[in-house]
């Protein structure tokens, strides 16, 4: 028992969780077992303590679920597997930003193209766009029933035609939606943005985006101290 001298309520309030948190977090393996007294209670050490903290830190970056799977490659040596995990993680969020920047820069260029002199013959079939876009048709259809983008119905069978403006919003919803950005968000923002046509409704809704994954890689940044304190308290068998 040596080393082994905090009780669970004492590891839960050092690492800023809860008592069944702390209890949740060695049932999945992310805490390694505890020790018992006699008397059948955990006692717990640095190591714990360090595993609930890292757990915490990683989660606030990567999600709970990936933040256990990484945790628990901690616990095992060599360490080449946590830090592969975490070389993922910052590739990911990498990814997220070149993706964020794009759509950025395609929405700006798509909401300031004019719409001038509409026919009716510009208007597109919903297989048509799904090919413009690079999307599948069913894509399409569930925007339309969330309100995303919505199109008209021609005359005679009742067929979606997506006019010019429809086709735009229909771009713009792309571009965000390859940015991370969900489906309830743009429910809220798309009818501002049809009323309005603004850039700012659409570069606010990015940022928020970029808020987002700043966010996060600054977690992800205090958890890779997090983690190497995890694997220093492994190498000193506390």
């Amino acid at each position: 028992m040596a080393g082994l001298h905090w009780r669970t309520v004492d590891v839960a309030r050092r690492a800023g969780c809860s008592v069944q948190q702390v209890r949740n977090l060695e049932r999945d393996g992310v805490l390694p077992p505890a020790a018992r007294t006699a008397s059948g209670y955990r006692v717990y050490g640095e190591i714990h303590l360090q595993s609930a903290l890292a757990y915490r830190a990683l989660a606030a970056g990567v999600g709970p679920v990936e933040a256990k799977k990484i945790v628990r490659a901690a616990h095992r040596f060599p360490a080449t597997g946590v830090l592969a995990l975490l070389d993922a993680a910052h590739a990911r969020l990498d990814a997220e930003r070149r993706e964020l920047r794009q759509a950025q820069e395609a929405a700006r260029k798509i909401s300031a193209e004019p719409i001038e002199g509409v026919r009716p013959s510009d208007s597109m079939t919903v297989s048509e766009l799904a090919a413009a876009l690079g999307v599948r048709p069913s894509t399409l259809r569930h925007w339309d029933a969330e309100g995303l983008v919505v199109p008209g119905r021609a005359p005679a069978r009742g067929a979606r035609r997506y006019t010019p403006a429809q086709v735009r919003d229909a771009r713009i919803v792309h571009q965000l939606r390859l940015a991370g950005y969900r489906i309830a968000p743009l429910r809220a923002l798309m009818p501002e943005l049809r009323r309005a046509r603004r850039w700012d409704d659409v570069a606010t809704a990015l940022a928020a985006r970029e808020a987002g994954i700043e966010a996060r890689s600054r977690a992800l940044l205090g958890a890779a101290a997090a983690l190497s304190a995890l694997l220093d308290a492994h190498m000193s068998g506390r």
